[in-house]
């Protein structure tokens, strides 16, 4: 089963980085597979830790979606690295095996330390949409903008309805950049 995380990474001198991503759920095992271009990839490669954190804040995975933001975290504890201080939990992973040939590199990860802070109570319809939105803004190169911002429209129907004012930033940040990200498409005549 595969559950949206945010996953940090650091690199070999230091730098943090914050993303978004599903990873492959398992008691005593977690699978990353990053894109190869990516800096969780290159940590990954580089260091072979992580942290991988349950949050209910979806502004985390909006920001984290659209650029390289920075959260407050404390130092992990086992492996180097951190955690997220509004995490609900997590789980300190290092890398077992790897397989870096394909697009999306695998990276088979043993949990070698986990915490809680609070009880994640999952997501509701608003959250789910911010999450789905956020997948969307990545997709911007991707997919057709036509087809994009069609979805963003339907998803947005459930932010009013069910949002609370965080996700309602958050979503309002998402489609901001979509639509920036449309205009530039437009002007590039893509």
């Amino acid at each position: 089963m595969i559950v949206e995380t945010i996953v940090t990474t650091m690199d070999a001198t230091g730098r943090v980085n914050f993303a978004p991503m599903g990873v492959v759920w398992g008691d005593a095992e977690l699978i990353v597979k990053p894109y190869r271009e990516t800096t969780t990839f290159r940590n990954l490669v580089a260091t072979g830790q992580a942290v991988v954190h349950l949050i209910d804040d979806v502004m985390y995975f909006a920001r984290g979606a659209i650029s390289s933001p920075e959260f407050p975290a404390s130092p992990a504890t086992v492996v180097r690295g951190v955690m997220l201080d509004e995490a609900c939990s997590w789980r300190e992973v290092e890398v077992r095996e790897a397989d870096t040939s394909g697009p999306r590199a695998i990276f088979r990860c043993d949990v070698v330390h986990r915490g809680v802070r609070r009880e994640f109570i999952g997501f509701n319809r608003a959250r789910n949409a911010v999450l789905e939105a956020a997948i969307l803004a990545t997709r911007t190169r991707l997919l057709p903008i036509d087809e994009i911002l069609a979805e963003l429209a339907k998803l947005q129907v459930v932010v009013d309805k069910t949002a609370g004012p965080r996700e309602r930033e958050a979503m309002a940040l998402l489609t901001e950049h979509v639509r920036r990200e449309a205009a530039a498409l437009a002007g590039a005549g893509a």
